[in-house]
C-alpha cells in the first residue's frame, strides 16, 4: 500500500480528514517500522499525548453527564472506557490494523492483530487529531467511538490488579509492580505478604495463601487508598 492509498484508507475508516497528513502517517507508524527505516518517527510520542487527551475528555464527559455521582463510580467508568481491551476492540472494529506501517518481522508475527498495538495506535491517532485540529474535533472523535462505553455499569473489580494498572496509567504513571515482603508459616500453610509499588512507593499491602492472592489483596488495598469511595 503506497502512502497516498494508506492516507485515504485511514481517513475513510477514521472519519477524519487531516490537514497535516504527516501527523496521520506518524500515528500509524509502529516503532518496528521506524527502527527499520532511519529518519522515520514512530507513534510513541503521539500515543503519549493521545492517552492524556483521551483521559481528560472521558473524565470531562463523565463529570458533566453524571452530576452528584460518587468519585469511585466515575473512576471505575473511566477505567472501563479507556482500558486497553476497550481501545483494542474499537481499533479492531475500525480495521485500523490494516493501515499500520509495521516492520517486516513484527508484521509476520501477527503484530497488526496484537491488542497492545491496536490500543497504542488508536491512542496515537487521538494525539494526531488533537495536534491537527484541536480539542473540539478531538472530543467529537473520542466520543463517537467511546460513548457506548460510558453509559454502562462500572467495571467489576474481580481483577483488582488490572483495575489498579488502568487507574494509574490513566494518570500517566508507570504500571504498578509487586513484591513479596515476607513469607511465614510451614510449607503446607504459607502466608504471603505482598506490596503493590508505584514509582518506588508502596501504595498497598495484602496477605494471602499464595503469592497471587497476596498480590490481588495488595492491589485492592491500593485501590482503596488511591481512589477513596471506590466500591471494591
Amino acid at each position: 500500500m503506497d502512502r497516498d492509498t494508506r492516507i485515504k484508507e485511514a481517513e475513510r475508516i477514521l472519519g477524519v480528514h487531516f490537514n497535516d497528513t504527516g501527523l496521520l502517517i506518524e500515528a500509524l507508524t509502529h516503532p518496528s517500522y521506524a527502527a527499520e527505516n532511519p529518519g522515520v518517527t514512530g507513534y510513541d510520542r503521539l500515543e503519549f499525548l493521545g492517552d492524556s487527551v483521551m483521559g481528560f475528555l472521558v473524565a470531562d464527559r463523565l463529570f458533566r453527564d453524571r452530576p452528584g455521582q460518587a468519585e469511585g463510580v466515575l473512576t471505575r467508568l473511566k477505567i472501563g472506557a479507556v482500558a486497553g481491551e476497550t481501545l483494542s476492540v474499537v481499533a479492531e472494529g475500525l480495521g485500523l490494523g490494516e493501515v499500520i506501517l509495521m516492520g517486516k518481522g513484527a508484521a509476520r508475527s501477527g503484530g497488526r492483530q496484537r491488542s497492545s498495538v491496536l490500543e497504542n495506535c488508536f491512542e496515537a491517532v487521538i494525539g494526531a487529531v488533537y495536534m491537527d485540529q484541536g480539542l473540539e474535533p478531538t472530543r467529537e472523535f473520542v466520543m463517537r467511538h467511546l460513548s457506548p462505553y460510558l453509559s454502562g455499569t462500572p467495571i467489576p473489580l474481580a481483577d483488582p490488579k488490572s483495575a489498579l494498572q488502568e487507574l494509574v496509567q490513566a494518570d500517566g504513571a508507570l504500571p504498578p509492580s509487586y513484591r513479596i515482603a515476607s513469607t511465614t508459616g510451614p510449607p503446607h500453610d504459607r502466608v504471603f505478604v505482598a506490596e503493590a509499588v508505584i514509582n518506588d512507593r508502596v501504595v498497598g499491602t495484602g496477605t494471602g495463601a499464595s503469592k497471587k492472592d497476596a498480590e490481588k489483596a495488595a492491589a485492592t488495598n491500593a485501590l482503596v487508598s488511591l481512589a477513596p469511595g471506590l466500591d471494591v
